[in-house]
């Protein structure tokens, strides 16, 4: 068990009126449009992927590891990180990615905990949206009461992720290998959404979600 998930088993962001829903998937499976449509409902959103970006801006402690572990030929011109360049740097070597993760992941599961505990004191009895991409592979779901996947299959994720990325099969391939299948998170979901048919029909399903939430949220009442 890591501090996060200690920090939140003491219970400094649980709120006995609201609900902290975890949503996942994988990679170009659509995470981000389910998000939006629930957020339209009332739902706000902490995504994991902007405070991944915020705890490495410069000037931060971790910018300043990852430059002295890595170099700084992985930062743009502007002294960001470059995101791309570090990603393919350590999709290709296990021991790298680690050391990485051990550098941001503390870091942006605190970010997490300060972002959801403030939330849920302006709003105790809100439905809050983490939106957290690797979250089975970072083992964070002590982090959430409730998972949503956002599923798309393996064949149609990949070739999402070949045209909107502009990469080729294999790169696309080596992404998807480095997490858990997509197919393997179902196994662990409160709710799936099935989001490889239309935005008309993936709406249908996250208003139907959303009822479920409430209800949810109120037995916890």
């Amino acid at each position: 068990m890591n501090r996060a998930q200690e920090r939140t088993q003491d219970g400094l962001i649980s709120s006995p009126r609201g609900l902290i829903l975890g949503v996942t998937g994988g990679i170009a499976s659509g995470k981000s449009t389910v998000a939006k449509m629930l957020q339209d409902l009332g739902a706000p959103v902490i995504d994991f992927d902007l405070l991944a970006r915020e705890v490495v801006e410069p000037g931060q402690p971790a910018w300043k590891e990852i430059v002295d572990y890595f170099g700084s030929h992985v930062l743009g011109k502007d002294g960001f990180v470059d995101r791309k360049s570090l990603s393919q740097i350590v999709f290709k070597d296990p021991e790298k990615r680690r050391v990485l993760e051990s550098i941001t992941h503390p870091r942006i599961a605190d970010l997490y905990l300060s972002k959801v505990k403030a939330l849920m004191q302006e709003h105790p009895d809100a439905i809050v949206q983490a939106v957290i991409p690797l979250l089975f592979e970072t083992h964070l779901e002590n982090l959430v009461d409730k998972i949503l996947v956002v599923y798309i299959p393996r064949k149609m994720q990949l070739e999402r992720l070949m045209k909107r990325d502009k990469i080729p099969r294999k790169q696309a391939e080596n992404i998807l290998n480095a997490q858990l299948p997509i197919e393997e998170k179902l196994k662990y979901a409160d709710y799936v959404i099935h989001n490889e048919k239309g935005l008309e029909e993936t709406l249908i399903q996250v208003k139907a979600l959303w009822e479920s939430l409430n209800r949810a949220r109120e037995r916890r009442e």
